[in-house]
């Protein structure tokens, strides 16, 4: 069993001080439903740490899961009435019949942790793996395993919407387009791999 270094104490650390922070912060402002995603949040920084004693993470995956997080939690405000989950950052595409306008905080995000999540994958299936195995067939296999992971968090991200009387998770539409852009940065994430793979 390997040990964990003080710069991966330091992200700890860093990840537990905002996750009480913004649960006391949703807490107080009756926001249930960001309550429910702190309790995720902190199941996952335990899976994530037992995980890291295995498989050692580097501090660049863990820095970005631990940023995922803290940016999770920053969509969860309401500035000027507006929940920074909804809030465009450039617009790309819109279509009145979806109700649908991207590129928004919530598409990114999507994009962005799985990115983090699909190279956290390839740390740990490298562990098991042929070495000859073809990347061709180890990349099908990381996106689709980020996808599979993709498809738990939308039922995360559900349960709300059954047990609260009002949640910002979004229609049919919003749904599709969070595994759009989930699958989008597992491929991202699986070109970065290759390049470097190819590289190193």
């Amino acid at each position: 069993m390997k040990t964990i270094s003080s710069n991966h104490w330091l992200i700890f650390i860093f990840t537990i001080i905002y996750t009480i922070i913004f649960g006391i912060y949703f807490f107080q402002q009756g926001n249930l439903e960001f309550v429910w995603y702190v309790g995720i949040l902190i199941l996952l920084i335990i899976l994530v740490s037992v995980l890291h004693v295995y498989y050692k993470f580097s501090n660049g995956t863990l820095w970005g899961i631990s940023i995922w997080g803290l940016l999770h939690m920053i969509g969860g405000t309401d500035i000027d009435g507006v929940r920074t989950y909804a809030r465009m950052i450039y617009p790309l595409f819109s279509s009145e019949i979806a109700g649908t306008s991207i590129f928004r905080y919530d598409q990114f995000m999507h994009f962005y942790v799985y990115v983090v999540v699909t190279i956290m994958l390839y740390n740990i299936i490298n562990y098991y793996i042929r070495e000859d195995m073809p990347w061709s067939v180890l990349s099908v296999l990381l996106v689709l395993m980020g996808i599979g992971i993709g498809a738990i968090n939308e039922i995360i991200e559900f349960l709300p919407a059954l047990l609260l009387p009002a949640t910002g998770v979004g229609d049919y539409f919003n749904t599709m387009w969070d595994i759009i852009f989930n699958t989008l940065g597992a491929i991202a994430a699986v070109v970065y791999l290759g390049v470097k793979r190819k590289f190193r």
